[in-house]
């Protein structure tokens, strides 16, 4: 992985914020770069691709939202991540922002503690990027060198899902209440896809995505993750952005584009309360819909730092009320079939 200073280009057309955001940033080590117009700052991006990019809103020349999108149109700038600073409170401005390609927001007037907070977010997710992208362009340069070799290929799949064994085995250490979470949620998930005679190309994708549905949680920091008790309003609106950070991470990755439905969407929820994107019912990918399911039963039936597992009936008993809410109702009936035959067998014997 390179160790070259976090580079940060600053656009914004107050020379006061400019001086205060630089100073700021070259706090956290950061090599700061600064621009004073719209246009100023797309060429500045064009001719040194930095690492992220803080960018005003209200500025004269071109507005903000405007040189978000033509830095989105450009290859070069393309995947910079930009942050827009913005004094527009309104949810419109916001949807428009993200229209235009932001990937965060800051509200004027910035709180350092919170630009502090995102800026060491954005750099935690660039350098497990950058990791990521070596070890793919790696793979990408064996594959070439071997690609009339079909047992070859077959020999760097595995060893792809070796590793993504090992970065879920990685997640796990970092949260022991979960130790064993990504493998157990992999087998069930599969178990109901093979159920549902899912092709296996799928299926294999199905586990990928099992094996890493909370590789966004790299992004959330620690005192989140590990607290014992609940979280704030404002905790929650950082945990629930682990979906976007996977999605952030692993979309670059061709080799796991397949597997992306699962980290994406498996906090989608049928009746469209869920979250990244509020979908609902069958816009929700079929993967997403059964590992849902998975989740819960075995968040539900294991200890979590905030609280005792539930026992089995009781979950048992929880997936069947959330049937048409949080779960396809069209799968609970199979799904409990394979995770809990017992207690369906029980409770088809008391209803005879």
């Amino acid at each position: 992985m390179q160790n070259h200073p976090y580079s940060v280009l600053v656009i914004d057309d107050d020379v006061h914020i400019r001086e205060f955001l630089s100073d700021l940033l070259k706090r956290e080590q950061c090599l700061v770069r600064a621009a004073a117009s719209g246009i100023e700052g797309i060429a500045a991006a064009q001719q040194e691709l930095p690492d992220l990019i803080l960018l005003d809103v209200m500025m004269p020349d071109l507005d903000g939202f405007s040189v978000c999108r033509m830095l989105r149109d450009d290859p070069k700038t393309a995947e910079v991540p930009i942050i827009m600073i913005t004094a527009l409170d309104d949810r419109e401005s916001r949807l428009e922002g993200v229209r235009a390609g932001a990937d965060e927001f800051l509200s004027k007037p910035v709180e350092q503690s919170e630009l502090r907070l995102r800026v060491r977010t954005m750099q935690r997710i660039n350098r497990y990027r950058r990791l990521i992208e070596e070890r793919e362009r790696a793979a990408e340069q064996e594959r070439k060198l071997t690609e009339q070799a079909q047992q070859m290929a077959k020999a760097i799949a595995e060893a792809y899902d070796q590793t993504l064994i090992g970065w879920s085995r990685a997640l796990d250490l970092r949260d022991r209440e979960t130790e064993g979470h990504s493998q157990r949620v992999a087998h069930l998930t599969i178990a109901v896809a093979q159920a549902l005679n899912i092709p296996p190309e799928e299926q294999i994708n199905m586990w990928r995505g099992a094996m890493l549905h909370d590789i966004g949680k790299i992004g959330v920091p620690d005192s989140i993750l590990h607290k014992p008790s609940p979280l704030t309003a404002e905790e929650w609106e950082i945990m629930r952005r682990h979906t976007t950070y996977a999605y952030e991470l692993l979309s670059p990755i061709a080799y796991l584009r397949p597997a992306l439905d699962i980290p994406y969407c498996h906090h989608e929820k049928w009746d469209g309360t869920g979250y990244p994107r509020g979908l609902r019912g069958e816009q929700i990918p079929l993967a997403a819909r059964i590992f849902a399911l998975v989740d819960v039963w075995d968040a539900l039936t294991n200890d979590r730092p905030y609280r005792k597992a539930w026992s089995r009936e009781q979950a048992y008993r929880y997936i069947r009320e959330q049937a048409g809410k949080h779960f396809d109702p069209n799968l609970v009936d199979l799904f409990l079939s394979i995770a809990a035959p017992d207690l369906v067998a029980a409770r088809e014997q008391g209803d005879r």
